[in-house]
């Protein structure tokens, strides 16, 4: 399967902080851009670089860019990766996907697809949560009518079905996590998990 957990004390220390039930907003938020940060890391590890030349102050070498990025955050948990994605990588072009969850049937409802064409960019698709893989598969299923092709998933923490579900539809997307999960429950909610982070980032308990 196409992902990969990051084994990094960082991220192990952030990911504990957003596990822990007594974690307010404020301290929530932080440690999510936090962990955010070494997510970025190894979601770009694989990206070709723009090769140019730079002139130091003693002589001409060979530099490199980023190439053309976009990100594009699933609401509303994805915004709580997205201030470290724009920090680290200034020039990306920003987009939105807008899918909640039916409560009933666990199936993701759109109600908003904004972005700049990606034909031409690397796309990092940022949603926290991988449960039952419906709503970042219908993201990257919107992200490639616009013209993507080289995909990267942002994950906080991943559940076997949601990875599965991902790897029998879109093969072709690499997911990067903090933590691969045990599963889930009844209610389709990662176990261990840290409940929903949209409700945690936002304090919408």
């Amino acid at each position: 399967m196409n992902l990969t957990v990051i084994d990094h004390p960082l991220t192990s220390h952030y990911l504990t902080v957003l596990r822990d039930h007594r974690t307010q907003p404020e301290e929530f938020r932080s440690a999510a851009r936090r962990l955010t940060y070494t997510l970025v890391m190894e979601a770009t590890k694989q990206v070709p670089l723009v090769e140019f030349e730079v002139t130091t102050p003693l002589e001409t070498t060979t530099g490199y860019r980023m190439p053309d990025m976009v990100a594009i955050a699933v609401l509303r948990a994805g915004l709580g990766l997205l201030d470290a994605v724009v920090d680290m990588i200034p020039h990306v072009k920003v987009g939105f996907a807008g899918v909640a969850r039916d409560e009933e049937t666990v199936q993701p409802i759109e109600y908003y697809f904004k972005t700049a064409d990606l034909g031409s960019s690397h796309t990092l698709i940022l949603e926290p949560m991988l449960a039952t893989g419906g709503s970042l598969s219908w993201a990257v299923d919107k992200a490639k009518q616009n013209g993507a092709t080289s995909i990267t998933a942002l994950c906080v923490v991943v559940a076997p079905p949601g990875v599965q579900a991902m790897y029998d539809r879109h093969p072709d997307v690499r997911i990067v996590a903090a933590s691969l999960d045990r599963g889930l429950n009844a209610a389709s909610y990662i176990e261990p998990g840290l409940g929903d982070m949209g409700d945690r980032l936002f304090g919408t308990l």
